[in-house]
């Protein structure tokens, strides 16, 4: 490809474009007082190098679902539920395929929701359908998807047995950490609704 910046233009519109639409949710639910699912949201185009290395022959770059890639952080597991719900209802995307590895994790101990998007942007030349992967999780695991990718760089996806046993405890430590903060729930809210308030 000669114009990578012309190819990417779109998918960098339509990062920028989401963030700002899904940001705009979280501030509504807080002008209404109510407990946003959303807690923070980034966004990021995948490099050029990332996509050459996930292209085949039969792959084409336009077929590549997460070269706009977002993910959108919750406080609580039924965040994420709820912002899937969320997603499902609006009219300025359209959801063309979920994978929940929150109730189905990997092997490796990952969860995480991912919602696959069509997206129209506006361009010059007209609409173009620009496909994005959403990822909905918790603080926690991200944390744990976080380290467990830099792992996985550093080792070149063959991390050692002895780190992948511990990363898979380290992944069931942070599943613990949500399930005892979903249980105290109603008490976190309250705090942080306070805290807002002064």
């Amino acid at each position: 490809m000669d114009n990578w910046d012309l190819f990417l233009a779109p998918y960098k519109q339509a990062v920028d474009e989401l963030k700002i639409k899904l940001k705009g949710m979280r501030q509504q639910f807080e002008l209404e007082d109510l407990h946003s699912p959303i807690e923070f949201v980034t966004g990021r185009v995948k490099p050029k190098t990332s996509i050459l290395n996930k292209s085949t022959e039969k792959t084409s770059h336009d077929q590549i679902q997460d070269i706009a890639g977002l993910r959108i952080m919750c406080q609580f597991v039924d965040d994420i539920h709820s912002v899937v719900k969320l997603l499902r209802i609006r009219t300025d995307l359209n959801v063309v395929e979920e994978r929940d590895y929150i109730s189905n994790k990997k092997q490796s101990g990952y969860r995480s929701y991912h919602v696959v998007v069509e997206y129209p942007v506006q361009t010059r030349n007209g609409e173009k359908e620009i496909l994005a992967e959403i990822q909905i999780r918790t603080l926690a695991m991200n944390f744990w998807a976080t380290i467990e990718h830099s792992l996985n760089y550093k080792y070149q996806g063959q991390i050692p047995t002895a780190i992948g046993l511990r990363l898979q405890r380290a992944a069931e430590a942070a599943f613990q950490l949500d399930e005892e903060m979903s249980l105290i729930r109603e008490e976190i809210q309250e705090a942080q609704a306070i805290f807002q308030k002064k």
